[in-house]
């Protein structure tokens, strides 16, 4: 209970709270105006990881929950596909967890990012995949199965590769790795 309170009592940082809502605003916007997947799952999966580097792993990980809902009011997610919207979701945290888990573990080395990029890059891909496969059979038509499966396959591993790339460079330019 003491911990609660000293937490509950502390000053917040205003400089990481004022980098999390511009960042946030552009993953929570990016999908109402930028309707290309290539280019809208970039930005996002960018701003999760400059997020995760800049303001920490919690910020990142409340993050992850919103650009996927977002993207479904926007109009880049049809309607038909709400139903995924909980595994883009888990996707997503899965690639902060293992970009944050990984770099630290290489002890904030340069190597320990790109590791943690393609090894999370590649669990998000795996788990959304795998686990939509078998979701999708159940819940949409056969024939928008196809369009689904590979809206949702390796585009998700591309985006999150090119978005990765995007946060080094900022983060490089502003120090940060």
């Amino acid at each position: 209970m003491r911990y609660i309170k000293e937490n509950v009592l502390a000053k917040p940082n205003i400089a990481s709270l004022a980098n999390f809502l511009v960042l946030a605003s552009i993953a929570v916007f990016t999908p109402f105006f930028i309707h290309v997947q290539w280019l809208t799952g970039s930005i996002v999966n960018a701003v999760l990881i400059i997020v995760l580097f800049t303001v920490g792993v919690r910020s990142a990980l409340v993050l992850c929950l919103i650009p996927s809902l977002m993207a479904l009011a926007g109009g880049l997610i049809p309607p038909i596909l709400a139903p995924i919207i909980p595994f883009i979701m888990m996707s997503n945290v899965i690639l902060v967890l293992a970009v944050d888990r990984v770099y630290y573990y290489f002890k904030n080395d340069l190597n320990g990012y790109w590791f943690g990029l393609v090894s999370g890059a590649v669990l998000k891909f795996a788990f959304i995949y795998f686990s939509l496969n078998i979701i999708i059979k159940l819940l949409i038509k056969q024939e928008l199965v196809a369009k689904v499966a590979q809206m949702m396959s390796w585009p998700q591993l591309a985006t999150a590769i090119t978005g990765g790339f995007i946060a080094w460079i900022f983060l490089k330019k502003i120090k940060r790795i």
